[in-house]
């Protein structure tokens, strides 16, 4: 890797437009990184104007984060190849649907030394196998993929409210320069070497918010809520064992891990995304709290639970894990939201 290094952010809506701020502001900061930072766009139009021309000439997307101004040095692309050339560090914040396609794109196009960092919550969907996304990046293109979650809502991120985010990487020279990229006054970064457990928490924990959820929507009371994410977060530390038996346990009490899981369940958000969930039928409100609540952003949880479930079927230990069993289940219709709780009363957490 050069000794200037240059950083490109692949992805440009909410969070790719807050990591943009930071990003445009820190490689200034710090000499060992190139001050011009393209990021790349997926073109659209917006009132009539293309997108990379909103965000380069009013130096803020106005389509998805209005308000968050981005740094005169950071430049939008249209031309994926074109923003990713000779780039040493590859910031992906993108929906972890797209990031096949991308890689696709990119495959044998980009430095060898190249470093990827992700910042896409997801599985790997299709095998059963629970795949990563970093996964995807790095057998794809071929470099190395450290990863970035935490407790970070995006609109809050960008106003500097205070707030922490973890970075899993293993190579701790380059957790030094990572911690250097993304960390300001405000957005404060824990490197830790356990990438697998890091990056399966940001994915894991959207299946338990999907159990908060019924609960917010069945109007179940604090404690029965409390314990559903506290069981939530014990099937999550199990199962990342079962993948990566070197998972450490102290990797969830990183911002990645209690603190992710706390503001996705209680976040202001939740008790709409509820009210849909349980009144239209659970399985059948997914795709109208996805056009209606969140915009056209679709959620993560239920193709995860799927894969989850998948996995444990295949290993025969459904059993084991019956909250993230139920929660698939209650997805595709085949419990009712109301079945959560009995489902849980014998968890093997309380033998």
């Amino acid at each position: 890797m050069s000794a200037h290094k240059k950083v490109c952010i692949i992805g440009s809506g909410q969070w790719g437009s807050v990591i943009s701020k930071i990003v445009g502001h820190n490689v200034i900061t710090h000499s060992m990184f190139v001050q011009h930072v393209p990021v790349w766009v997926y073109e659209e139009l917006f009132n009539g104007k293309k997108l990379t021309e909103i965000i380069n000439t009013k130096h803020e997307n106005i389509k998805y984060l209005t308000g968050c101004i981005i740094p005169y040095n950071v430049v939008a692309m249209a031309d994926l190849e074109v923003a990713t050339y000779d780039a040493d560090i590859l910031i992906f914040v993108l929906p972890y649907q797209f990031v096949h396609g991308v890689c696709s794109q990119l495959q044998g196009k980009v430095k060898p030394s190249a470093l990827a960092v992700s910042l896409s919550k997801g599985l790997d969907v299709g095998d059963g196998q629970l795949g990563l996304i970093s996964d995807v990046i790095r057998k794809t293109l071929n470099i190395e993929c450290a990863v970035l979650m935490g407790a970070n809502v995006a609109t809050e991120v960008s106003i500097e409210c205070f707030c922490e985010a973890t970075v899993g990487c293993k190579d701790p020279a380059m957790g030094i320069v990572l911690k250097k990229l993304f960390q300001t006054p405000y957005f404060r970064i824990t490197v830790v070497p356990d990438a697998e457990a890091v990056e399966l928490c940001g994915a894991l924990k959207e299946i338990v918010l999907l159990a908060a959820l019924v609960c917010d929507g069945l109007g179940l009371i604090a404690n029965t809520k409390a314990a559903v994410v506290r069981i939530g977060l014990a099937e999550m530390v199990a199962l990342s064992r079962l993948r990566y038996p070197n998972t450490r346990t102290e990797t969830f009490l990183q911002s990645c891990g209690v603190a992710d899981l706390i503001t996705s369940c209680y976040s202001r958000k939740i008790q709409v995304m509820a009210d849909s969930f349980i009144k239209a039928g659970s399985y059948k409100a997914i795709a109208r709290i996805e056009r209606i609540v969140l915009e056209g952003r679709k959620l993560n949880g239920p193709p995860a639970a799927r894969e989850v479930y998948t996995a444990l079927k295949k290993l025969n230990l459904e059993d084991q894990y019956p909250l993230f069993t139920a929660v698939h289940k209650i997805c595709v219709g085949e419990l009712a939201p109301e079945q959560l709780i009995d489902c849980l009363k014998h968890h093997p957490v309380h033998k």
